[in-house]
């Protein structure tokens, strides 16, 4: 009896250029375990498609006129009754350090890569994406925090900035145990590290961790680390 062929990864393109959504969707249609479903050339058309059109991962460039993908990213994922059936968004941005993949992160995008990624780092992250994990290191999500919070020391506007009471609260019920995996995981330490630090069996760690994504509402690991900068953890 032969195993079932799990359903292909549905994939929305959204880039203002239309040679770049081609050049992606050629790439991700060659894959047997992959189709575009999709495609749109600002953040607001791609709202009113994905209303309609069942994706699981979104390839999102930031840097869109009328509606960027920051702000799209941000109404899509509040838009979605339960968070786990929001598609994953994947941002893409031209270079590293983008103060709009930061806003992303913060707005709840699971990845970013730089648009010159080599083919098969992009489509691993598409992979990795729909299957839960973090794309970008939570080592490296947290130097991205923290850069733009150094280059930009002036306070955020109102309705950007951190709700605290909100934080507090996502906070105040984790167990002091739990309190010091976040702080591991926005350190950038993986299970086996923390497993290690911790004394404990890995298998508990994967616990810990599954109950602070639970706890927090957060999708994956690089929302944790983005948590923890954003409650004052992480001894900034």
């Amino acid at each position: 009896m032969s195993a079932t062929t799990p359903p292909a990864i549905r994939v929305f393109l959204v880039d203002d250029q239309q040679m770049v959504r081609a050049g992606f969707r050629m790439l991700v249609e060659s894959q047997a375990d992959m189709v575009v479903v999709g495609e749109a050339g600002d953040g607001g058309e791609a709202l009113e498609l994905l209303a309609v059109t069942t994706a699981d991962v979104v390839l999102m460039d930031v840097r869109m006129p009328r509606l960027d993908g920051v702000e799209a990213t941000r109404r899509l994922l509040e838009r979605a009754a339960d968070p786990a059936d929001a598609p994953r968004v994947i941002v893409l941005t031209t270079f590293d350090l983008d103060e709009y993949a930061f806003s992303a992160l913060r707005a709840g995008a699971s990845a970013f890569l730089l648009k010159d990624a080599a083919p098969p780092e992009l489509l691993g992250s598409i992979r990795s994406v729909h299957a839960g994990d973090a794309v970008v290191a939570p080592s490296t999500t947290r130097r991205l925090l923290e850069h733009f919070v150094r280059a930009a020391p002036e306070p955020e506007p109102a309705a950007a900035a951190p709700d605290r009471a909100h934080l507090e609260r996502k906070l105040a019920s984790l167990t002091e145990r739990e309190r010091e995996v976040l702080l591991l995981v926005a350190a950038g330490r993986s299970n086996t590290e923390i497993a290690a630090d911790l004394v404990v069996a890995e298998a508990t760690v994967k616990t810990h961790v599954s109950r602070l994504l639970a706890k927090t509402a957060s999708r994956d690991r690089v929302q944790l680390v983005v948590l923890a900068y954003d409650a004052g953890l992480t001894g900034r």
